[in-house]
């Protein structure tokens, strides 16, 4: 067997593992497939006959490709904050669909999508490659053109925004996500009366401008009506994730991974008493997002 061909057989091995890895770089499965797809090209031209962990190597050559396209992105000064600027930047014909797109998006976890969006290029690299596949420190620093402790500090900063600076989940908050999860599988499975037994029976619900589709909606009042209008946008239930939003539970609607909408909730006893939609990109810019701290999350 020629080199070629080895190479060949061990790429297409690899795929799956290299565009996962792209995926969680870029956050768009059309994008994953061309930096899988650029990756190719790359290693088919270089010599792989000294190579000792294809593997790696192939991690490395498709981490470097994905760093060029962030670093392009933020050049252009490319903002993800809905689906609308996400399908302007996604190849014409072919690639990946929406139920791919969705079906990557909810493998990786649309909160985590969304944060890792908040990372600069070097952060995002050095964060996905050691926190998500354990790629060594030494091999990541050559990625990003950084010494060794400079990318340890870049991952470190990373995690720190993913994960956030809130305490340990206290049993308050873990109350809280109980009430959280309850009020999205209720707005999943389109059920009136779940929803009403989470809503306190004065719930207001606030939404801004970008959020609200009419002045009318702007400020809705009373448990039914929260509970209707609710099920009428029930389709982005299935975008929606609990996230902490500066460092308090709410909910992140995200199709395809894109941030569109941040939901705040208050939380008192076992009913929400009080929702605020934030879709205005600038105010959705200035929040702090990161993970909750449960399993699973």
């Amino acid at each position: 067997m020629d080199i070629h061909t080895e190479l060949a057989e061990h790429f297409d091995r690899s795929r799956d593992r290299l565009r996962d890895v792209a995926h969680r770089m870029l956050g768009s499965a059309d994008e994953a497939d061309d930096a899988v797809q650029e990756a190719w090209l790359r290693a088919s031209r270089a010599d792989s006959s000294r190579v000792a962990d294809m593997t790696a190597w192939l991690t490395t050559i498709v981490a470097r490709v994905c760093l060029d396209m962030l670093r392009s992105r933020r050049r252009r000064g490319e903002e993800f904050a809905g689906v609308a600027e996400l399908d302007q930047l996604a190849p014409a014909g072919g690639g990946a669909g929406p139920e791919d797109e969705a079906v990557l998006a909810d493998s990786v976890g649309l909160a985590l999508l969304v944060v890792l969006d908040t990372l600069t290029p070097a952060e995002r690299v050095a964060f996905v490659l050691h926190d998500l596949f354990a790629v060594p420190f030494d091999e990541i620093a050559a990625i990003v053109e950084r010494s060794l402790a400079a990318t340890k500090k870049l991952a470190s900063r990373a995690r720190h925004r993913v994960h956030g600076a809130a305490p340990a989940p206290t049993p308050d908050l873990a109350r809280q996500r109980e009430v959280v999860d309850a009020f999205l599988a209720a707005s999943r499975a389109g059920d009136l009366d779940a929803l009403l037994a989470v809503l306190d029976p004065g719930v207001v619900r606030r939404a801004d401008r970008v959020a609200a589709p009419t002045r009318e909606a702007l400020e809705v009042r009373g448990a039914r009506r929260v509970a209707e209008e609710t099920l009428t946008n029930s389709g982005r239930a299935r975008h929606a994730e609990p996230i902490l939003v500066d460092g308090a539970l709410g909910i992140v609607v995200a199709p395809r991974g894109r941030l569109e909408l941040v939901l705040l909730l208050t939380v008192e006893g076992d009913r929400i008493t009080r929702l605020e939609a934030i879709g205005d990109p600038d105010r959705l810019s200035r929040l702090e997002l990161s993970l909750p701290g449960f399993p699973g999350a």
